[in-house]
């Protein structure tokens, strides 16, 4: 029989994944990013096989190929759909109210459900290409559905200035969850509709501290009430990771997957820690790198004759820095990626995965393989749009 309750921990490294950031990342620019594809399929691979329910770990079967693939056929989709409809609206545009800020309009609305369209295809690939115990998980098909209910959800939450945003966060992942599969059971997202607006207590403490304040420096225009911003400012801070942990723990304790239930404990002061902490130290690198740059860049105009220099020397000069500049520019990217990687993402992968356990999971063995999702184009509207295809 298996245990009652599985713990989730964590095998992921710094060091090592800092490496394969920064060697995937150099190959991208050398190959002018048609190695974004191997290199996503990588950083997947060590990302999953790190995160080890009962120790045995995820698996990521996801094939490059299959993303580039669906990448083109997304570009060619994409190309018919600026060059024709964007050129209908510009002509419209200008016919009706001689100003093209309509066109422009339109063309973003109209780019909206192709936007959620993507990021629920992206997920549904990413799930068809995820193993646990050998066991496919799974997401039935429902993009255009997403798409519309994810329209009217944000335009409630932009009517409402936010208000109802953790309502639109639930009936979402509901949508989501309720067509997720793990072998031949469904998983099942519970909670009531008011499940997470107390996960977002603090962030509407804050807001309407700040709102309060504002008022009231406007009606007496006393400057003192701008300390208040000394409180609210923190405060939000705290919401907003406060929010990350409580909603995730809310909605994980309300999933289930037949018998089995989850349960979650994050902390938010260990949230802030991290980006605080891989804030700081990408800063003190990034500032030490431009430090010796220009310092290497000083000497060099030091060592010059700059009274005998020619306007041949200054053309020359300037040609040679161009290179230069678009080097650096690539590492500054390329570095800045890596270390996100190692001082933000692996560490917050790590502390909402060791957090998280799996209950009543007697049955587990029961569960059954599905069939294999072939789904080739893969996640190629979110790579075009560069949406929801994130690790």
């Amino acid at each position: 029989m298996p245990p009652s309750t599985l713990k989730i921990s964590y095998a992921g490294e710094k060091g090592p994944v800092f490496w394969l950031a920064l060697r995937t990342g150099i190959l991208t620019v050398l190959t002018l990013g048609f190695y974004r594809f191997w290199a996503k399929t990588r950083l997947r691979r060590y990302y999953w096989s790190a995160i080890r329910p009962g120790g045995a770990p995820l698996e990521y079967v996801g094939d490059p190929l299959e993303k580039l693939l669906g990448f083109l056929v997304a570009v060619v989709f994409m190309a018919f759909y600026i060059g024709i409809v964007n050129l209908l609206l510009m002509y419209f545009s200008f016919a009706l109210l001689n100003a093209n800020y309509a066109a422009y309009a339109l063309s973003f609305l109209g780019l909206t459900p192709i936007i959620f369209f993507a990021q629920y295809r992206a997920r549904r690939y990413i799930l068809a290409r995820t193993r646990w115990r050998g066991i496919r998980f799974g997401l039935e098909p429902g993009a255009w559905g997403y798409s519309w209910r994810s329209m009217v959800h944000w335009i409630a939450t932009i009517c409402t200035a936010g208000l109802t945003w953790p309502l639109t966060t639930l009936w979402l992942e509901k949508y989501r969850v309720s067509r997720t599969f793990y072998g031949d059971q469904r998983f099942v997202q519970g909670g009531s509709k008011g499940l997470l607006f107390g996960a977002m207590r603090h962030v509407y403490y804050a807001l309407g501290l700040s709102a309060a304040a504002t008022a009231m420096l406007a009606l007496y225009q006393n400057p003192a009430w701008v300390l208040v911003y000394l409180l609210s400012g923190p405060w939000l801070i705290y919401g907003w990771a406060y929010w990350r942990a409580e909603s995730f723990k809310r909605m994980t304790e309300a999933k289930q997957l037949g018998d089995m239930q989850f349960t979650a404990k994050p902390r938010p002061g260990r949230i802030i820690g991290i980006y605080a902490l891989g804030g700081l130290m990408m800063n003190i690198v990034l500032s030490g790198v431009f430090l010796v740059a220009f310092m290497a860049l000083g000497l060099a105009v030091g060592t010059t004759d700059l009274e005998n220099i020619t306007l041949d020397d200054m053309d020359m000069a300037t040609a040679a820095l161009v290179p230069i500049g678009v080097l650096v520019y690539f590492l500054f990217i390329i570095m800045t990626r890596a270390m996100t990687h190692a001082w933000i993402t692996l560490p917050l992968a790590q502390h909402f995965a060791e957090v998280t356990q799996i209950v009543n999971t007697q049955t587990i063995a029961q569960i059954v393989q599905r069939d294999r999702d072939e789904f080739a184009e893969a996640e190629g509207f979110a790579e075009a749009l560069d949406v929801g295809a994130a690790i």
